[in-house]
C-alpha cells in the first residue's frame, strides 16, 4: 500500500522554495507599468548640506526670518514723533445769519506735540530690544532644526545599517534553507528544521517591514525640515558624529550662560522691562503740544489777520496713582522676567546633564558592543554554522546565533546612532557646537539606500 505522506517532502520543499521567493520580491523594487510615471532619484546630501539646506529652506525658519524683519522696521520709527494736527474753527458766527462769515473770526492752526529727549531715547530702546528678542528667537529656532536635522539623519543612517545587516542574515538564512532543504529530501535532516526556517525566514520579513517604516517615517521628517514635501526621496550620505570627550559641566554650563540664545532672549526681555519701567516713571513728566495760527477777523475790525500761538501740557501730577501703579506693573514684569531667567537656566542645566547621561551611557554600549559582544556573537554563529554544516549541531542553535547576532549587531548600531543623536542635542543645550570636540566616525562613509 502507498505511504499518504510520499509526497510530503516535496511540497513543503516547494512551500519553503515559494516563501524565499516571496521574501526576494519583498525585498527588491516592485516593477512598473510601462505607462506608469517614474519615480523621481533620490537626493544624496550629507549631514553638514542637510543642516544647510534647512537653515535656508525650513519653512519655521523663513517665517522668524519674517518677524525679526518686521522688528527691525518697527525700530526705525521708534523715535518718529506724532502726527502733526491742523485745526480750523470758525468762531462767533452769528445764528440769525450763519451764511455771514464776515462776522465771523475763522482761525487756522497747525499743532505738535513734542515728547522729552529721554522718552524717545527710552522708546528706541524698547523698540531695539524687541527686535534683539526676535533675532534670539531665530536663532533658538535654527539650533532646534539643526539638531532635528542631525537626529534624523542619524536615524536614517541607522535604518541603513540595520538594512545591511538585515540583507545580510536573510543571505545566510537562504544559504542554510538550501541546505536544510537537501538535508530533508534526502532523509537526513527532520521536519521540524524546515519549519523553524520557515518561520525565521518570516520573522525576517517582519523585520524588513519594520525597517521600511522606519526609514519612510525619518525620511519623511527630514524632507519637512528641508522645506520639500515628506514623500520626497532624500538620502543621507556620511557616517555618525561620536564625540571621543567632552569639556567638564561646568565649562558646558558657562558656555551655555553665554551662547544659549533663549537666555539671550530673557536677559533681553529683562532689560526690556527695567526700560519699560523708567519709561513709566517719565511719564509723570509732562509731554509739551505747541500750535500756530493765523486767525481772520471779522469785518469792521482794525486788523482782519492776526495770528495765534498755544502751549498745551498735560498735568500727569493730578493723576499720580494711574502712572505709580503702571510703574510698579513695569517693576513686577522685571521681577516675572528674573524669575524666568533662572527657571531656564535650571532647565538648560538639567539638559546638559541629561544630554552626557545619554551620550556616555552610548559611548559605552557601543565599547561593549564593539570590543566584547559582537566578537562573541560572531564566534558563536561561526560555530554554530559549522557544526551544522558537519552535522555536529541542531538547526535550532544555527537560528538561535543568527538571531542573537542580529539583535547585537542592530543594538550596535543603535548605540552609535544614539551617541550622534546626543552629541547634537548636548551641542543644542550649549548654544554652540562643543569646542575642540573629537569625534570618532566609527563607520565608513556611505549613503541611506
Amino acid at each position: 500500500m502507498k505511504h499518504p505522506y510520499r509526497f510530503a517532502p516535496i511540497v513543503l520543499a516547494l512551500s519553503i522554495v515559494s516563501s524565499s521567493g516571496c521574501w526576494a520580491q519583498s525585498s527588491s523594487p516592485s516593477s512598473l507599468p510601462s505607462n506608469a510615471p517614474v519615480p523621481p532619484l533620490p537626493v544624496s546630501l550629507s549631514v553638514e548640506q542637510a543642516v544647510a539646506e534647512a537653515l535656508v529652506d525650513n519653512p519655521q525658519i523663513r517665517a522668524a526670518v519674517r518677524r525679526l524683519s518686521l522688528a527691525q522696521m518697527k525700530t526705525a520709527t521708534a523715535r518718529s514723533l506724532d502726527d502733526p494736527m491742523l485745526m480750523v474753527r470758525d468762531w462767533q458766527t452769528p445764528l440769525r445769519k450763519p451764511w455771514d462769515l464776515n462776522q465771523a473770526q475763522l482761525m487756522f492752526s497747525l499743532q505738535q506735540t513734542f515728547p522729552g529727549k529721554q522718552k524717545l531715547d527710552l522708546r528706541a530702546k524698547v523698540s531695539d530690544d524687541d527686535a534683539q528678542a526676535a533675532s534670539d528667537d531665530l536663532e533658538t529656532l535654527r539650533q532646534d532644526v539643526s539638531a532635528s536635522v542631525r537626529e534624523a539623519s542619524s536615524a536614517l543612517l541607522r535604518n541603513a545599517d540595520e538594512m545591511r545587516v538585515h540583507n545580510q542574515q536573510a543571505t545566510v538564512l537562504n544559504q542554510a534553507i538550501s541546505a536544510t532543504l537537501a538535508e530533508y529530501t534526502a532523509g537526513k535532516a527532520p521536519q521540524s528544521d524546515v519549519l523553524r526556517a520557515q518561520m525565521a525566514l518570516t520573522r525576517l520579513n517582519e523585520h524588513l517591514i519594520e525597517l521600511e517604516a522606519e526609514r519612510d517615517a525619518a525620511r519623511a521628517e527630514l524632507s519637512v525640515l528641508l522645506g520639500h514635501s515628506p514623500d520626497a526621496p532624500i538620502e543621507i550620505a556620511g557616517a555618525y558624529r561620536v564625540p571621543a570627550a567632552l569639556p567638564s559641566t561646568e565649562e558646558l554650563e558657562r558656555i551655555a550662560i553665554e551662547h544659549r540664545p533663549e537666555l539671550a532672549s530673557l536677559r533681553k526681555q529683562i532689560t526690556r522691562s527695567e526700560d519699560q519701567s523708567q519709561l513709566a516713571r517719565l511719564a509723570l513728566k509732562p509731554d509739551l503740544t505747541l500750535a500756530a495760527g493765523y486767525m481772520l477777523m471779522p469785518t469792521g475790525s482794525n486788523f482782519r489777520s492776526a495770528y495765534m500761538a498755544e502751549l498745551t501740557m498735560p498735568l500727569p501730577s493730578l493723576n499720580r496713582g494711574r502712572h505709580d501703579g503702571e510703574a510698579k506693573q513695569a517693576d513686577a514684569a522685571t521681577d516675572v522676567a528674573r524669575a524666568d531667567l533662572d527657571a531656564r537656566t535650571s532647565a538648560v542645566f538639567l539638559e546638559i546633564r541629561q544630554a552626557q547621561i545619554a551620550l556616555h551611557s552610548a559611548q559605552s554600549r557601543i565599547k561593549l558592543y564593539r570590543d566584547t559582544l559582537l566578537p562573541q556573537a560572531e564566534a558563536n554563529f561561526s560555530a554554530s554554522a559549522s557544526a551544522y554544516e558537519n552535522n555536529r549541531g541542531e538547526f535550532t542553535n544555527l537560528i538561535d546565533s543568527q538571531n542573537l547576532l542580529l539583535d547585537i549587531r542592530t543594538a550596535y548600531y543603535q548605540a552609535l546612532a544614539a551617541a550622534d543623536a546626543s552629541g547634537a542635542q548636548l551641542e543644542r543645550s550649549i548654544g554652540m557646537p562643543i569646542p575642540a570636540m573629537p569625534t570618532t566616525d566609527s563607520t565608513p562613509e556611505r549613503t541611506t539606500k
